[in-house]
């Protein structure tokens, strides 16, 4: 059974009110593709994430992470493999300490003790984040607090990362930090992110997504071949 591709077929949603937040979208991203999500603010890029762990559900279509199709009833094992980190990190961050955030996943897992540890240290380790395991959350900087946030994701060791502006109000330091920890993530990357560096660095194809509808979806190089796009997305 795979779980390393995300796969949406004709997938509509629409928010109380009537507003059309996807319409129709279609699209596979398949294991170890690394894939920047693209539009102008309201194009419906988070509404298309939050449909891939199941924080949304369809209400026509359909949305399969491998061969699991996102439902009710498979939210645990789709939740497992589709790690979700949030623009704001404060909205991960709730536990006293740095390492309690970073254990709770793994917990509510019903893992033994011996393994939450290994997965703490491991999650700690892969974002730089060791010497922050007492701190507080709330002691934290803008960039350790998307470190830590990060981690949290990865300590419930996905298959597949997605994230939602995750170099937003980082300084140069912590954004090159950010998109290094990403570059060595072995698995599958879907980014919504206004950054256009990063995604030249880290992504190999994009997705355009426009009034719900995606309109686009090539190499970063077709931003620079098609001025309707750049027009579009507000890119000089």
């Amino acid at each position: 059974m795979s779980h390393h591709y995300i796969q949406f077929k004709d997938v509509d949603y629409s928010y109380p009110g009537g507003k059309k937040a996807l319409d129709g979208v279609s699209f596979r991203i398949n294991h170890g593709e690394k894939v920047a999500l693209l539009g102008v603010n309201g194009a419906g890029k988070s509404t298309l994430l939050l449909h891939t762990n199941g924080l949304l559900l369809p209400q026509s279509g359909e949305v399969n992470i491998g061969d699991v199709p996102v439902g009710k009833k498979t939210l645990p094992i789709v939740r497992q493999n589709v790690g979700m980190v949030f623009q704001n990190p404060d909205d991960q961050l709730f536990m006293s300490t740095v390492e309690e955030d970073v254990a709770f996943g793994p917990a509510n897992m019903g893992l033994p003790e011996e393994e939450i540890r290994r997965r703490v240290s491991s999650a700690l380790h892969a974002v730089g984040a060791e010497d922050l395991a007492n701190r507080s959350p709330w002691q934290l900087s803008g960039g350790q607090k998307r470190r830590v946030a990060i981690a949290t994701v990865l300590s419930m060791e996905p298959n597949i990362l997605v994230l939602d502006e995750p170099t937003s109000n980082l300084d140069w330091s912590a954004r090159r930090q950010l998109i290094g920890l990403l570059k060595g993530f072995d698995h599958t990357i879907l980014v919504a992110t206004h950054d256009l560096a990063m995604v030249n660095e880290l992504c190999g194809r994009i997705l355009v997504i426009d009034h719900g509808r995606i309109i686009a979806d090539s190499d970063p190089g077709i931003l620079e071949r098609d001025e309707r796009l750049r027009v579009m997305l507000g890119i000089e």
